[in-house]
């Protein structure tokens, strides 16, 4: 069940995933011909290809980036990315703050936009009312909404709820290594609903976009659960969101039952590969959400384009956030002419699962 396996079977071909993040550069290799900026909704278009971080385009490689040039292939490399700048704790510069889109104005942008997907790779410990709303809002249009549980699971905030990971419409996504155990930095808790590769996952190592580091986070789980969605989506274009993500939950690698999921890894530890390859999972029904099981608008919102709204719709803009990156810290340099096969392995990693999960395993109730 390797990633190349899968993309016998599905590349995420006609698949668009909004990619919230600190901005996407353009001009790297492996996302030439990716971002599709006509696409990105006016309103928040400032800086939507200049990276202030490199964050946002390390996500959008892990997503769909092509491998051209030495930099990385994604899990779904024929997925296309909606680059939406946000202004998270590091961006520092006030003006740009002033210019740049909150997450509630970011989240509703994508949600206007004909992104199926919507990847958040970034959270805080607090609510916010006017996120919580564009949350509802991009739900109610069909999106599948994907963002990273938080790295504070090993230290004093071990306890704490991460948003918009927390929210009942966003998947919440832990992160693991290749054994499939989870990362001592990853946040645990009941809106933990899967785990992706999060240790050990090529990104670039700072806004000059020189060199790969080897880094970790559940950022980058965040990013590869969305471009196993984007596999399953594109092989599936049919279904909704709420069907994309139950077959995520069944085939996912536990040793537990579905019903009691972990505190940690959530349903499990996804494998796309068991739909892909084995034609594993049961969509079921196309207007309950598979994790609140609660009745949400029917039909194929989210595989369909979504009318825009005028910028006066949208909210307020603020002047700063307290949302932070989840991508953890970076290590050592890594050669760029193998990283793509560095993702490969982790990928493989993940779809194989099975053992490894019950020492650090936790169940919501326990």
């Amino acid at each position: 069940m390797s990633a190349q396996q899968m993309w016998k079977v599905s590349t995420g071909k006609g698949i668009k995933v909004a990619v919230l993040d600190t901005g996407i550069e353009a001009s790297t290799s492996a996302l030439k011909g990716q971002l599709l900026t006509e696409d990105v909704p006016r309103e928040v278009a400032y800086g939507a290809t200049k990276d202030y971080d490199s964050h946002g385009t390390s996500m959008a490689e892990l997503i769909a980036g092509t491998g051209r040039g030495g930099g990385i292939q994604g899990l779904a490399p024929d997925a296309k990315i909606i680059p939406i700048r946000v202004a998270l704790s590091t961006l520092k510069d006030k003006a740009e703050q002033k210019r740049t889109a909150t997450t509630a104005e970011a989240i509703r942008a994508a949600a206007d936009s004909d992104a199926q997907i919507i990847n958040m790779s970034f959270g805080s410990d607090y609510p916010e009312d006017e996120e919580k709303a564009a949350v509802k809002y991009a739900a109610s249009k069909g999106k599948l909404l994907i963002a990273g549980a938080g790295n504070g699971g090993s230290g004093d905030k071990k306890d704490f709820l991460g948003f918009p990971a927390a929210y009942p419409e966003v998947v919440g996504v832990g992160a693991a290594d290749k054994t499939g155990a989870v990362g001592e930095f990853s946040q645990s808790g009941d809106f933990i609903s899967l785990a992706a590769p999060g240790l050990d996952v090529p990104v670039w190592c700072d806004n000059t976009f020189q060199r790969y580091c080897m880094g970790k986070g559940t950022s980058q789980g965040s990013a590869i659960a969305s471009a196993a969605a984007a596999l399953i989506w594109s092989a599936h274009p049919t279904w909704t969101a709420n069907q994309v993500l139950r077959v995520l939950i069944d085939t996912a690698a536990r040793d537990w039952p579905k019903n009691t999921p972990s505190k940690y890894l959530g349903y499990g530890l996804i494998r796309p590969g068991s739909n892909l390859i084995k034609g594993k999972g049961d969509p079921g029904p196309a207007d309950v959400n598979p994790i609140t099981n609660e009745k949400t608008p029917a039909g194929e919102a989210g595989a369909t384009p979504s009318a825009s709204v005028p910028a006066s719709s949208q909210p307020p803009k603020s002047t700063s956030s307290g949302r932070t990156s989840t991508a953890g810290s970076s290590s050592e340099p890594s050669d760029g002419n193998t990283l793509w096969v560095v993702l490969g392995a982790v990928a493989a990693a993940a779809v194989i699962g099975g053992g490894g999960f019950a020492v650090l395993r936790a169940r919501r109730n326990g």
